[in-house]
């Protein structure tokens, strides 16, 4: 099967998932309920609900799972590596920070701001410190070492947390939940999120001539730089606003593109835009069964869950590598 049908099939994968998610929640709705809610035909509760709390909730787990997916995609084609993800380049570790510190100052309304705005500078920060020596080695390093830094300060914010209410607050933050998404999340992250995959995807026939080595590239007239900033600049509009209205999400950006490349092979000219599709898909499954199984006194964590799926996936692929 070519990857322009699994495309078009993901994508229509990924639709249906968001119109079945609408039916899934502390009260289940019918399908045809649901449906005819999506179109304000339905009572007015059920309607609220669906636009109010559902589908907003399905919007922005597939526009979280699509910019984690196509950055993980477009930063292990760059890198040559099917470790890499946002995570391992710092990222999600500078959104993180920026929306910590917003919620320890008790700013809440600015927590989308600051995480994009620390996601950019750290992302500057990578550019800068790479620059000497454009190139997948380069922007590693610089990642983990500016992640590294993020994690640290972030994890000195919350010691000085005044209070275990305010601690709390934070860490349950960090594990990622979408429970408190509303239209609101959606007007801001659904256009920074497109603006980002769209960067990541002119970077895709780069991407496929990079493959080669960096040197075959400079000799074809690929700029290794421009490049680099297409990809850096479209993870940190995609990672940033997906970590200010779900929190730190792991693993979807590493797993997600490496299981689409032994289906569709390595073609990142395609790949990033599959795993886009596979990524919001993925999240949005798992949120719904997530809403399926957890009770009101065990809430489950969409990070946490995520994670529990990623771990084994990379020490299995670190033991492949190995």
């Amino acid at each position: 099967m070519s990857a322009r049908i699994w495309c078009i099939n993901l994508g229509l994968v990924c639709g249906f998932s968001i119109l079945i998610s609408l039916g899934f929640g502390s009260t289940n709705i019918g399908f045809g309920d649901a449906l005819a809610g999506l179109f304000g035909k339905s009572s007015e509760s059920i309607n609220t609900i669906i636009h109010s709390v559902r589908l907003p909730r399905a919007l922005i787990a597939a526009c979280v799972g699509a910019g984690l997916g196509a950055s993980g995609a477009a930063l292990q084609g760059f890198t040559r590596n099917p470790l890499a993800a946002p995570g391992l380049l710092g990222f999600s570790a500078c959104a993180a920070l920026g929306a910590v510190l917003a919620l320890y100052f008790n700013v809440s309304q600015l927590i989308m701001p600051a995480a994009i705005t620390f996601t950019f500078a750290g992302a500057i920060a990578m550019t800068v410190f790479a620059r000497r020596k454009p190139g997948a080695t380069s922007l590693v390093l610089a990642g983990i070492g500016i992640g590294a830094l993020a994690t640290a300060i972030t994890g000195l914010v919350m010691n000085l947390a005044p209070n275990p209410w305010a601690l709390s607050e934070l860490v349950y933050w960090l594990m990622g939940s979408l429970k408190n998404a509303d239209l609101s999340d959606v007007m801001v992250a659904v256009p920074l999120t497109f603006i980002g995959l769209i960067l990541l995807c002119l970077s895709g026939p780069a991407l496929r001539v990079l493959g080669l080595g960096e040197d075959t590239a400079h000799s074809l007239g690929i700029s290794v730089s421009k490049t680099q900033l297409l990809i850096v600049t479209g993870c940190a509009l995609c990672i940033g606003s997906g970590v200010a209205v779900a929190g730190a999400i792991g693993f979807v950006g590493l797993f997600v593109p490496h299981i689409l490349r032994f289906i569709v092979g390595p073609d990142e000219a395609w790949l990033i835009p599959l795993s886009a599709l596979g990524g919001a898909t993925f999240l949005v499954i798992i949120d719904m069964v997530i809403r399926l199984t957890a009770g009101p006194g065990t809430p489950l964590y969409l990070g946490i869950v995520t994670s529990l799926i990623g771990v084994p996936f990379f020490l299995w692929l670190a033991w492949r590598q190995a």
